[in-house]
């Protein structure tokens, strides 16, 4: 049951969670007595936009939020300090404002150098040494402030216009209770991200305010119950394999509805609910069985390693069939797997960036190989080098730079392995012979396909590699960016669309891993049609026609010469 303590991202994590508590718990029944939970809410919110701007440009993550938390917490406090009807519909403008301009700066300005979901819903799993910092000194000014400025902010909150009477400036202090507000909750951005503060700051003191009614017993049962719901989310998180800030924010609500049924029945139900809860988390894992133990980031790269070393190789595979690359947020197991891990295969290009800060803070020594630092095959005007592939992370869609990564995946595995050295020689040996014969089977059946009929446009631009070996035309995509994160403004998809028809392409291609809808109607709107689909970032679930790299790649030729040809040609 305590397994999962002993590995120290999970350590790291619960001290994070232990040291967060003491701000979330003492500023939370201040949020909660002042009415400030949307305020709160809001700044985490605000952060966003600083954040996508800080990983955009290379700075520090909290410099970033916690400018722009400053900038919404004062702009905020001197706008709305002549009315304090206005702060409500202020705090609203700014959440939707900060929302779409994050947004825009990670599709349009960034094309999504940031990781989105990580920075709204954040992960516990990944703090640094610098995010425990952060949270000890929030810690610090909450109880610091509190108890300095506690009866002043009490004062103020119960009766405004006679603290003014007695000499108490409401306007002062209300800038400092927000000011420590809005650092706690970018401290707790790591951890929780931008969307998921309430469930730390609000959620936790609502819940104990049920019971108490003096503010210092508040305020204890609170940082308590906080620690508490922290903890055991980390913990369910592991067990269950779930991203640990909506644990923990699932977590509390049942707490909070667990403690109002309470206070409405009997506390039989509370036994039984919290019973419930634990007999949900438990849960088993496995290890490799004495096989060398490898992580792999996208499903080509686990398909590969595993074509090499079946039967010797455990393979952790991160990305699912149908998952998107471009929003992965680390899960629990695979934390744990990268600990225990011998070898972690990378795709490189910025497509699992994530991975570097999974290795870091997983706290094992794995080898680390960058697959796309081998391809050897680049496109017109990408740079050459180690980083030839770095403007499109896209590489495996050439079967010749599928055959450089295998390469290198049988090389790693035999120099970590040198016991099965010639299975793992023999093994490369036969698959890429499969791949050299997919290659030449690909470029038979598009060389079938006129060239005026080789006009590609997809949901996203993941095909470059594909269309530049094949001799195809792309035409446009749908999400006109290599990550699936980008948003499509209206302009382009006009632009677009005029361009299909002024071409007469006669497809267009949704992606197995993507909402097919704006692909669906563009193709209504030009008389194209979308009946094929292809496998973009991902291969498809198993039984699927793209379960594996070689079927993949077939499904996808074949639904291409049928889409451009009208079903006149297909591929064997």
């Amino acid at each position: 049951m305590l397994t999962p303590f002993h590995y120290a991202f999970v350590q790291r994590g619960v001290l994070e969670a232990l040291l967060l508590s003491i701000p979330a718990g003492i500023l939370g029944t201040w949020i909660v007595l002042r009415g400030l939970a949307f305020f709160s809410h809001a700044v985490g919110t605000a952060a966003f936009p600083g954040l996508v701007l800080a990983a955009g440009l290379g700075w520090p993550g909290p410099a970033g939020a916690a400018l722009a938390a400053a900038g919404y917490t004062f702009g905020l406090e001197g706008l709305a300090s002549r009315r304090e009807s206005d702060r409500e519909a202020l705090t609203g403008l700014a959440l939707v404002g900060a929302l779409a301009l994050g947004v825009i700066l990670a599709s349009d300005v960034f094309h999504s150098g940031a990781n989105v979901e990580t920075l709204l819903f954040g992960s516990l799993l990944l703090v640094g040494p610098h995010d425990v910092r952060l949270a000890a000194i929030a810690a610090f000014l909450a109880a610091g402030l509190s108890a300095v400025l506690g009866r002043r902010w009490l004062a103020i909150g119960f009766e405004r216009q006679t603290a003014r009477g007695l000499g108490v400036r409401s306007t002062l202090f209300d800038a400092a209770l927000l000011a420590v507000v809005a650092f706690a909750v970018v401290s707790a951005l790591s951890a929780v991200g931008a969307l998921l503060a309430a469930a730390l700051f609000v959620v936790p003191a609502a819940t104990t305010r049920l019971w108490f009614r003096r503010l210092p017993s508040w305020q204890l049962a609170s940082v308590g119950l906080v620690a508490a719901e922290s903890v055991a989310g980390l913990w369910l998180s592991v067990e269950l394999n779930a991203p640990p800030g909506p644990a923990i924010a699932v977590l509390a609500g049942g707490v909070f509805a667990a403690a109002v049924l309470v206070r409405l029945a009997r506390p039989r139900i509370l036994a039984v609910a919290l019973g419930v809860l634990l007999l949900a988390g438990c849960g088993s894992s496995g290890g490799g069985g004495g096989k060398l133990s490898v992580v792999a980031t996208t499903t080509q790269i686990a398909d590969w390693t595993r074509a090499v070393g079946v039967g010797d190789v455990a393979v952790h595979q991160i990305l699912q069939p149908n998952t998107n690359p471009h929003e992965y947020e680390p899960r629990p197991k695979d934390v744990e797997a990268t600990a225990g891990a011998r070898i972690v295969f990378e795709n490189g290009d910025e497509l699992d960036h994530w991975i570097g800060k999974v290795v870091s803070q997983a706290g094992g020594h794995p080898r680390v190989v960058v697959l796309g630092n081998a391809v050897p095959v680049r496109l017109p005007g990408e740079a050459s080098g180690p980083e030839a592939s770095r403007f499109d992370p896209h590489w495996w869609h050439d079967p010749r730079n599928a055959e450089a990564a295998v390469k290198v995946i049988q090389k790693a595995l035999a120099a970590a392995d040198p016991a099965h050295r010639s299975a793992y020689e023999r093994r490369a040996a036969a698959y890429l012979t499969k791949l050299r014969a997919l290659d030449r089977s690909l470029a038979s059946c598009f060389a079938r396909l006129p060239r005026t009929e080789r006009q590609l446009v997809t949901s996203h631009d993941a095909f470059g590699y594909f269309a530049h070996r094949y001799g195809l035309d792309v035409v446009g995509a749908v999400i006109p960016s290599q990550t699936t994160q980008a948003q499509p403004s209206a302009g382009a998809t006009a632009r677009l669309i005029a361009l299909i028809r002024r071409r007469h392409v006669r497809a267009v291609f949704p992606e197995s891993s993507l909402n097919p809808r704006l692909a669906e109607t563009i193709a209504r709107e030009t008389g194209a049609s979308s009946r094929f689909t292809l496998y973009g970032d991902t291969l498809g679930p198993s039984g699927s026609l793209g379960a594996t790299y070689l079927g993949m790649e077939r499904a996808n030729a074949d639904a291409i010469v049928r889409g451009l040809s009208g079903g006149r040609v297909r591929c064997a």
